[in-house]
């Protein structure tokens, strides 16, 4: 839970959630955070021979919240007449923190958000519909329903939604977050997974381990993680240890098969969302019944 949580102790918010946007201390922790910024190649882990070109990464698709980051998203199986999906954290719904263990599906919202376009400028204001899904057990994530569709939000403002990719994401990938609510860019690469990432009373399962150069701050929960060769969402931005504790919150921890605690203070992370698509089928409708689907069930 990418920051904000100092705003816990009032009002139970985590990266982003319930900070002020004129926050000066935030500004100063996002020198390197621009939507310009130089992107990091890839390492040889990821690939061999020459390096792939680099797409340029910027806000168009992205959107705002009242507390959070967001952004338009379809999955490699959506079609332009299926109603547009949002894509933030599970700690960013707004009718607070899901309990561990807790599922929240088909739920009414009318909940506004402000679309960006390539250069971050607002330039509609899009309404969901329902809560499709959300939930903080296993990962961080809430998937609004708008009332408008893929084609719709095309012809109206020529923006595009972002393609959720379907496979795992690799160590080295050189990704650039997007924060909407801060029309910021953070660039860096994947450094790793975490097999159990574990912050207050949630616990999440396999993490993107961002290189330090993602300083993300409050306001930038839920924000897509864009791989930059192939333009296409590979994580959810979502939290970072700030104060260098252990497994609290604000502060997460790593915590191996063996059960052996790492605490990176300064480094951020992200949760993967490559499982999603297939739990989502025809007019982007829920079934977490899906072949293939792992999301938890209420």
């Amino acid at each position: 839970m990418n920051k904000p949580l100092l705003a816990a102790l009032a009002t139970l918010v985590i990266t982003g959630a319930g900070m002020a946007p004129a926050a000066a201390a935030t500004a100063d922790r996002a020198t390197d955070a621009t939507a310009t910024g130089a992107t990091t190649a890839r390492t040889s882990g990821r690939t061999t021979g020459a390096v792939p070109a680099l797409r340029a990464v910027d806000f168009a698709g992205t959107v705002s919240l009242s507390n959070c980051s967001g952004s338009v998203i379809r999955f490699p199986g959506s079609a332009e007449t299926d109603p547009a999906l949002v894509l933030t954290n599970g700690h960013c719904l707004e009718t607070g923190f899901p309990a561990p263990g807790e599922v929240v599906v088909d739920q009414s919202s009318s909940r506004s958000f402000g679309l960006l376009n390539s250069s971050g400028s607002r330039v509609a204001t899009l309404r969901a519909s329902k809560v499709a899904y959300s939930t903080m057990t296993d990962t961080d994530v809430t998937i609004y329903q708008l009332t408008r569709t893929y084609a719709q939000i095309k012809s109206s403002y020529g923006i595009s939604a972002l393609t959720v990719s379907d496979t795992h994401p690799v160590a080295g990938t050189a990704i650039k977050v997007v924060s909407g609510y801060w029309k910021r860019i953070y660039s860096c690469n994947i450094d790793g997974f975490v097999y159990r990432l574990k912050e207050g009373d949630w616990t999440w399962k396999d993490s993107v381990r961002y290189t330090s150069a993602c300083n993300t701050i409050g306001g930038t929960s839920g924000s897509p993680v864009v791989d930059t060769a192939t333009g296409k969402v590979v994580a959810v931005n979502n939290t970072g240890n700030e104060d260098g504790e252990r497994c609290t919150v604000n502060n997460p921890c790593e915590v191996d098969a063996s059960g052996n605690v790492t605490v990176r203070q300064g480094i951020n992370y992200a949760e993967e969302i490559y499982q999603i698509p297939a739990c989502f089928g025809a007019g982007n409708k829920l079934n977490l019944n899906a072949s293939g689907c792992v999301l938890p069930k209420p």
